[in-house]
């Protein structure tokens, strides 16, 4: 506080002259022979603590170097996890492609997002739905602090673009092994603009979920949710991939894989410590709950894997480990550490349970071929947690997050405080959300593929599925020695 006041005692700036102390401050101020040991005390100081046009007043350079950290660590989660993850969990000859579709998705999100998106997700309203379209490449903008946040807009453009390319990557794993790519060069910038601009900022934005009062702290229904239900209703209109590849689609490497699942995991410190937009509190408890659930989840699928097929199967712990962190994404900073357990337990439990034996035992589940089972591991744990959200979510956690505002509280406290009605609303909340979110990816989805299909084929043809990368690129993931050479020397 004393740093903030030293200015306007020392030798006045634009700065202060810019932002005129308050008639309430000057009225305690402290004594003039204190202020001038003041002014003595600030003109000693190093310049990196003094104000000036670089440094604003209302800059935190505690919340802006972690917003800024946290949104590089969920771009890391795609670039390289995500590529790293795809490209290895697939079969060797689809192994560049499904790379490629992540790493393409990822730069063009990021160019589609600063022209028109981000504006449509947090831009002025113009709809209960959408924002208004606007570039976020002027330093006007940019540089402009964010709302009532410490830093400035550009932190929330870069962070809120890395979720938004996270999102139609993870979308992209149901649609490994066959999509022709000239379709998913159309189908990401489509995407993006009338579907995943919707759902941030119908919750996030200030849309109608928003004004309603939904929790989701950091994109259970926003990202994974409707990820999830947009993947698996691509899939159903790309159509299966080839006969040999869904009877037989090993991952071509698993220790690669194991490295992309890394990312994923230590990313997500970022992606749900990243959303508070402060290194406060709500941040360190957020970040906690993260990976206790997360360990949870990922026990628990690895015990029902080994009770029911008597093996520890990685490919099982990695999807364990995604449900988890995708369960506990909308209520991380908004639940106590106890009920982060509870919800890893479910998150290993029921998605198993939908994965590993209703879509085996479901036609409609085995017509629509999702190659990495996106709808179960996000879509499912999404759903699950937004439920749970509006279930245990706690009322002094809930003010910490989001302030004073008509939150919660979660149905369980509710009960206990004699609350019953506010509980139920808020669970109510929490269905109405997930049902537009659903119903709006699936319409928003299909549109998008009935056009794109006009245009071109949304699936390769026959002969390249059969050969894979080689037809499609021309490359092949692991050209050694001897392998790969279409003309060897003599």
């Amino acid at each position: 506080m004393l740093l903030t006041l030293i200015p306007y005692i020392a030798k006045p700036t634009s700065l202060t002259k810019k932002f005129p102390l308050p008639t309430s401050l000057k009225k305690n101020f402290p004594p003039p022979p204190l202020l001038l040991k003041m002014a003595g005390v600030y003109s000693s100081l190093p310049p990196g603590l003094k104000l000036n046009d670089a440094f604003p007043d209302w800059l935190n350079k505690a919340d802006n170097a972690w917003q800024l950290t946290a949104a590089a660590m969920v771009g890391l989660q795609s670039v390289p996890g995500l590529v790293i993850l795809y490209g290895s969990m697939v079969k060797k000859k689809w192994a560049v492609n499904s790379a490629f579709m992540a790493l393409y998705a990822f730069a063009m999100v990021l160019v589609c997002w600063v022209l028109w998106a981000h504006h449509l997700s947090f831009g002025s309203n113009i709809h209960f739905v959408v924002g208004r379209p606007n570039f976020a490449v002027t330093q006007h903008y940019l540089l402009a602090r964010y709302g009532r946040v410490y830093f400035p807009n550009t932190d929330l453009v870069f962070y809120q673009f890395a979720f938004a390319a996270i999102t139609i990557i993870l979308l992209g794993g149901s649609l490994l092994g066959r999509m022709n790519f000239y379709a998913w060069m159309l189908f990401v910038p489509m995407w993006l603009t009338f579907s995943y601009t919707v759902g941030a900022y119908t919750i996030w934005g200030g849309g109608f979920l928003y004004k309603m009062g939904i929790i989701d702290f950091s994109g259970g229904y926003v990202i994974h949710l409707s990820s999830g239900i947009a993947g698996f209703t691509a899939a159903y209109w790309v159509r299966p991939r080839h006969s040999q590849d869904r009877q037989h689609f090993p991952p071509n490497n698993i220790i690669h894989m194991l490295g992309g699942a890394g990312f994923l995991w230590m990313g997500w410190s970022g992606f749900n410590g990243g959303s508070p937009y402060a290194a406060g509190l709500s941040t360190s408890l957020a970040i906690l709950n993260t990976h206790i659930c997360t360990a949870t989840s990922l026990f628990v699928w690895l015990g029902l894997d080994m009770i029911f097929y008597r093996k520890s199967s990685v490919i099982g712990v990695v999807q364990g480990m995604i449900t988890g962190l995708v369960c506990i994404t909308p209520a991380a900073g908004i639940v106590e550490t106890w009920a982060a357990v509870l919800m890893g337990a479910l998150s290993g439990s029921v998605p198993w349970y939908t994965m590993m034996v209703l879509h085996k035992k479901s036609a409609f589940f085995q017509k629509v071929a999702d190659t990495l089972g996106v709808f179960h591991t996000h879509a499912v744990a999404g759903f699950l947690g937004g439920l749970l959200s509006g279930f245990l979510a706690k009322p002094e956690l809930l003010e910490l997050f989001y302030g004073n505002q008509n939150y919660g509280p979660g149905l369980l406290y509710g009960i206990l405080t004699g609350h019953i009605p506010h509980g139920h609303r808020q669970m109510g909340y929490q269905i109405i959300g997930a049902a537009f979110i659903t119903a709006w990816n699936v319409i928003a989805t299909s549109f998008i593929c009935i056009v794109i299909s006009r245009i071109v084929n949304l699936r390769m043809d026959e002969e390249d599925l059969e050969i894979g990368d080689d037809a499609v690129h021309g490359e092949e993931a692991y050209a050694l020695w001897g392998d790969g050479e279409r003309h060897p020397p003599p």
